[in-house]
């Protein structure tokens, strides 16, 4: 039986080309910035609430050889691992770490465009460098963002690796960079540029396969491998022990550092079996998205909608799938749940993504 992450890659295969002049699009330029967004909340909510809890709790460190020494995998090795599940299901969109001083070489600037960009974001983090380039008969859209120090971790690693060429990192440091791959059209089309627009339905789909590509990372080389290691355990409850949180927790943690950037994207997790009744729909169309996925998990849910008649949203409901043991039991074994006979890869909820078309 195929797992449900290959019938997803097989749906995206055949989408239609994500770059359209649509009327009411996403400029490439904001595309990227939603996207960065994501993976930047993902990885800061790993390092801060993962990493640097457990260290605070003298449970568990992060190690460069994780698996050997079965610890946890460090911040930058948590998104390369992301990077590489997203990238791998071929929907166009591709990120990737890299650096100036990288400890592996794999994560060296790849072209005289990279090294610049690099170059300018350690001079100046508050904006990304950003180009276009032909390649493949398409135009491509890329996209440099800073990649910050955000926790001692990251220094230390850095500072006292023997094959790092810098060794004075502070926290808040620009360590590398985050560069964001976007296909836009192929070499006919004219007046390419940032602003030309991407179907919000591929857009919303570049942010989903980041947030899933997180938490499956999340599930499987963290949770799955230390319950099954008897090393930790996922826990509802989880701030004040020496315990990981589920990986819902994880998603939303991811959205309250993601709402704090003001772009206008947002994602939360909706269910028709909630245990917390805020999350359950809100609306017609989200009690219709949750009734549609759980038949038909392959295919988001879609919908373009006003409010006060003038302000256009995109939302699309994506299925939330249970990865962990620690899912099932936790929503089969709560007092709360109102619905107790889950099993692994089961639909739970759906994942919600929304933005303005401007």
């Amino acid at each position: 039986m195929k797992s449900f992450a290959f019938r997803i890659a097989l749906f995206f295969l055949f989408i239609p080309s994500p770059a359209q002049s649509m009327e009411q699009g996403i400029p490439a330029g904001l595309a990227a910035d939603f996207i960065h967004a994501v993976v930047e909340a993902g990885r800061t909510t790993y390092s801060k609430h993962v990493v640097e809890h457990l260290a605070r709790q003298d449970s568990l460190t992060a190690s460069e050889n994780w698996e050997q020494d079965k610890t946890l995998p460090l911040p930058a090795q948590f998104l390369s691992m992301s990077s590489k599940t997203s990238n791998s299901r071929g929907i166009g969109m591709k990120y990737r770490l890299m650096s100036l001083w990288p400890l592996n070489n794999n994560n060296a600037p790849k072209s005289q465009n990279e090294k610049l960009g690099l170059e300018e974001v350690v001079k100046s983090p508050d904006r990304p460098f950003t180009w276009i380039v032909p390649r493949d008969g398409r135009w491509y859209f890329e996209a440099i963002y800073p990649d910050i120090a955000v926790s001692e971790t990251c220094v230390t690693c850095h500072n006292n690796h023997p094959n790092s060429p810098k060794t004075d990192f502070k926290i808040g440091d620009v360590m590398g960079g985050i560069i964001i791959d976007l296909p836009l059209g192929r070499r006919t089309e004219k007046n390419v540029d940032e602003k030309f627009q991407l179907a919000p339905e591929v857009v919303a789909d570049y942010v989903h396969t980041v947030l899933e590509s997180d938490r499956t990372v999340y599930a499987q080389h963290v949770v799955n491998r230390l319950e099954e290691q008897g090393i930790l355990h996922s826990k509802e409850k989880w701030k004040n022990e020496k315990a990981l949180m589920l990986p819902a927790q994880f998603l939303l943690n991811s959205a309250e550092l993601m709402k704090s950037k003001l772009l206008g994207l947002d994602f939360r997790l909706i269910s028709l079996y909630p245990i917390n009744p805020q999350n359950r729909p809100a609306n017609e169309f989200e009690q219709n998205g949750l009734e549609s996925v759980e038949v038909h998990p392959i295919r988001p849910y879609i919908k373009l909608s006003k409010v006060g008649g003038r302000k256009k949203y995109f939302q699309a409901i994506y299925p939330d799938i249970a990865v962990t043991r620690g899912c099932v039991n936790c929503h089969n074994g709560h007092p709360g749940s109102p619905k107790k006979d889950f099993a692994l890869d089961d639909v739970m909820g759906g994942i919600l993504v929304s933005f303005q078309l401007r």
